[in-house]
This record gives structure tokens, sequence and C-alpha cells, in this order.
């Protein structure tokens, strides 16, 4: 009985440290798990779903969800939680299709300034002690009001070669899935192959050990806003090049659609605690419910609270996994 109660606890500890290797724990299998059960259930409903148009299909809406996603998460991974998400990838839109042919070096600099504005509202909480959730719901309504002085109603030009970044078709491969991999990728080398990933991850988790070890928790917090200000832009950049055009509110389900993603894939709002590759997933997982509810013949009118009721039994499985890891 103690041989093969030592073997499993034995095995069980190789898996974990094969996991750990790559910033993942078990609960963090979660988002995978629930993205392939979704995927399967879209293709009972419909078989035509596992072929590379299907899967295209399914998946076209996840890429700008996951960048907006891995925006959510390093603001999570400082504690923090950003409620400009949505509106700011709606000011992105908006600065390409009116910017980008005619003006490329101000659409460049307007670019840059919101991801500097980003790391100023890091700045912001980190110096002023005010709640990001104040700083970021009052930044939502900064961002709303540029684009729509910027472009009042749907509408612009996006640059060709944009709109052919977001909709290329590879055959034998689903487009969304290589991008989505490439995502988690760049995710994955910054949070877990750079030293200001590990601090950031650390100021998350421990600030007083982070300012003791001689690191500013002011230069981590700008850097964790920095780089959710970059993601954002690149979330702007795609929805622009899939739609073809700027909207101000085009993106505005993202903010809660963005934290859900982070939850999902093993995410926590204390801090320290979210994998680039679990937040993918969550976010490839959240798009697929959605288009899982339209395969089924859901009416558009109960489809968000669908998704809603979905994403509860999901987490409610997160919370299940990680008192049995516990």
């Amino acid at each position: 009985m103690t041989t093969f109660i030592h073997t499993d606890t034995t095995a069980k500890s190789a898996k974990q440290g094969v996991l750990s290797r790559f910033g993942i724990s078990g609960s963090d299998m979660l988002a995978p798990g629930a993205l392939i059960a979704l995927v399967l259930v879209c293709c009972i409903v419909n078989p035509n779903v596992l072929t590379v148009f299907g899967l295209t299909l399914v998946l076209s809406s996840a890429i700008p969800l996951a960048l907006a996603s891995l925006a959510q998460m390093y603001v999570v991974l400082v504690g923090d939680i950003d409620l400009g998400n949505g509106a700011a990838i709606g000011l992105v839109t908006t600065i390409v299709a009116t910017l980008l042919i005619p003006h490329p070096v101000v659409a460049i600099i307007a670019l840059a300034a919101v991801i500097a504005l980003y790391a100023l509202s890091g700045l912001l909480v980190q110096t002023r002690r005010i709640p990001a959730i104040i700083v970021t719901l009052g930044a939502s309504f900064v961002w709303l009001g540029i684009a729509l002085i910027v472009l009042p109603s749907p509408g612009g030009t996006v640059p060709h070669w944009l709109v052919l970044s977001a909709t290329t078709v590879i055959p034998g491969i689903p487009y969304p899935i290589l991008i989505a991999a490439a995502i988690a990728l760049v995710g994955w080398l910054i949070s877990m192959r750079t030293r200001y990933g590990a601090v950031i991850r650390a100021g998350g988790a421990s600030p007083d050990a982070v300012g003791r070890a001689g690191w500013s928790m002011t230069r981590v917090r700008m850097t964790a806003y920095g780089l959710a200000g970059f993601f954002i832009v690149a979330a702007g950049l795609f929805v622009a090049g899939a739609t073809g055009s700027g909207d101000a509110q085009s993106s505005s389900d993202y903010t809660l659609l963005a934290v859900a993603s982070v939850v999902l894939g093993g995410g926590r709002f204390s801090g320290g605690r979210a994998t680039p590759i679990g937040t993918v997933c969550g976010a490839l997982a959240v798009s697929v419910a959605g288009s899982m509810l339209a395969l089924i013949g859901v009416p558009s009118d109960y489809q968000t609270g669908m998704q809603g009721l979905i994403l509860l039994a999901v987490l409610a499985g997160r919370v299940i996994t990680d008192r049995k890891s516990a």
C-alpha cells in the first residue's frame, strides 16, 4: 500500500514539475478542457466544424479577444482590474481607420500615446493609491470620448495589408489557431522568460518582497500597464483589420469577456497568478461558447445570458479543481 501511494505521489509530482516549467498548474488545464468540450459539442451539432473552414469560422472572433485577454492578464497579475479595456480597443480602431492611411506617422504616434497613457495609469494607481477599478473606469470614458471625436460614426478606411493580416486563409491550417498559438508564445516568452516578467508576477503576489529585493513597485506596475497597452493596440489593429473599419463601440463587450478569459485560464484577482497559455485558451473557449449557441439555434437575445451560464458552470469546475489540488 505504501509503495503504491509513494508511486502515485511521485508520478503526480513529476507531472506537476513538467507543467510548472511552462508556468502551468493542474487547475490551468480547465480552460483547454472546456475549449475541447465546446468544440466537440459544435462538431456534434455540425460535423463540418472539424474542417479547416469550419474551425476558422467558429474561431474567427477569438483572436482580438485573445489579445484583449492578454492585456487584461498583465493588469490582473499585479492585483488590479482594467475596466477600460474594451473602450481603449475601440479608440485604436478609430485611429487606424482615420489616420493610418493619410497620416501614418501621426497614427503611430497616437498608438504609442495609448500605450504611454496606459503606463501612466499604472503610475497613478501606484503613487496616488487610487483603486485601479476607479482609474480604469474613468479612463474608459476618456477612451470612448476621444474615439467618438476621432470617428463619430462607424466607418473610415483600413489599409489593405491590415485587412489581409486579419483575414488570411492558409490551406490546411485554421488561421485563428495559428495566430492564437503565436500570441500565447509571445505572452509566455514575456511572462516566463524575461526578468521583468518574473518581477511582475512577484509584484502581484508579494509587493513588499519585491520592494525589499530592490525593485520599484512603481516601475513594475507601469511596466504591467504598458504591456497591457501594447496588447490593446494589437487587439485594436486586428479588430480594424477584421471589420475593415473603425468603430468606437465595436469592442465594448471585450472588457468583461477578457476578465472571464483570464479567470477561466487560471488567473486570480489577488495578483501574481495568471498564465498566457491559460488565458489564450480561456479566450478561445469563451469565443467558441458564443459560436456554439449560434449553431444550436439559441436566439440572439438569449445568447449573452446563456454564455454567462456556461462560463459560470466552467468556473464552478475551476473552484472544484482548485480545492482538489490544494
